[in-house]
């Protein structure tokens, strides 16, 4: 489908998947309402100038999360937005300004406003797997993940670790209540940890653990988790808007990981790299499980294999200069 004719507003348009977001919107000829908090930081914006349909399609607005009413002027005669500004931060001083509000008011405020215009006719929100996996039931390498699954905020806040995750689980929660009651069209997209190339100038923070990998760490972390290409998120959001019949939510997780089998392919890849050896402790290895695609399936989304996605991510921090080492 061609967005020829089509107006959408992407939030937080300067973020990981949001920048691959506006590219491949603008590549498919949307036009594009983007929403920054500063339109004049060029560190921020930059990158987004110089993408192709730019100068011809795209347009920078002013939002602030925690500002009523500041996303009316960027969503006013836009046919679907694309909501993922939230902050992605896993330690926070002050949870409730660092992550709560702007993730649960911030969400409040942009679906406030797109109950003002009769125009949109889907909202995309971008959560996470966070929202998805602390249920309290186990997870196991026969355990199957799917959409049904919805993270427990009581059991999340026995941890200060997990503010991010209540964060994420507390906003879709929210959207889904306000969708219902003003009855908006949402589509809540929950990938996994999402890495592959970076587009903007900075570097984020679900990238930043593959770089502390190569970058000399003693050791790795005892954790598992899902990953996924950047491209195929930002893809899958696309398609969530376009294909009529997608609803309700979409796990977009290609493979799930322990950092023992991250370290294990980065080897692999690059054979002279020193890469840690010893876990951060010595309990048993963090369970890997499985995440359902028979979902994601029906938006036609094909995976990029995990290995090169991997390769890709690292190419990108070499090409940045966040890497160290010389090619291989």
């Amino acid at each position: 489908m061609s967005g020829h004719g089509q107006v959408v507003c992407v939030t937080g348009a300067s973020g990981f998947i949001a920048s691959w977001l506006v590219k491949l919107l603008l590549l498919r000829r949307y036009t594009v309402h983007a929403t920054v908090r500063n339109p004049n930081d060029q560190t921020k914006v930059e990158h987004l100038l110089g993408l192709e349909g730019a100068k011809e399609r795209l347009h920078l607005f002013k939002a602030d999360l925690m500002e009523e009413g500041s996303f009316d002027s960027a969503i006013s005669g836009c046919h679907g937005v694309f909501h993922t500004a939230s902050p992605v931060l896993f330690t926070v001083n002050d949870p409730q300004a660092d992550v709560l509000d702007p993730a649960i008011k911030g969400t409040l405020n942009v679906l406030t406003s797109c109950k003002k215009f009769s125009t949109v006719r889907r909202v995309v929100l971008t959560s996470s797997m966070s929202a998805v996996l602390f249920t309290g039931k186990p997870r196991a390498p026969e355990v199957v993940v799917d959409e049904s699954w919805f993270s427990d905020t009581e059991l999340c806040k026995e941890s200060s670790m997990m503010w991010y995750t209540i964060s994420k689980t507390l906003a879709e929660d929210t959207a889904w209540k306000f969708a219902k009651e003003n009855s908006i069209d949402l589509i809540s997209m929950n990938p996994g940890m999402v890495i592959g190339p970076m587009l903007q100038l900075t570097l984020n923070a679900t990238v930043a653990p593959i770089l502390n990998l190569i970058n000399g760490a003693k050791t790795f972390p005892n954790a598992a988790f899902g990953l996924v290409h950047v491209k195929d998120v930002a893809t899958a959001h696309i398609l969530a808007f376009e294909i009529p019949s997608a609803s309700g939510r979409y796990l977009l997780v290609e493979t799930v990981a322990h950092y023992s089998e991250i370290v294990r392919i980065l080897q692999e890849l690059y054979p002279s790299l020193s890469l840690p050896d010893k876990c951060a402790d010595d309990k048993p290895f963090a369970p890997t499980y499985q995440v359902s695609k028979e979902k994601v399936k029906s938006l036609g989304i094909d995976y990029t294999p995990f290995k090169e996605t991997l390769k890709g991510t690292v190419e990108n921090l070499k090409e940045k200069g966040f890497a160290r080492f010389d090619s291989q």
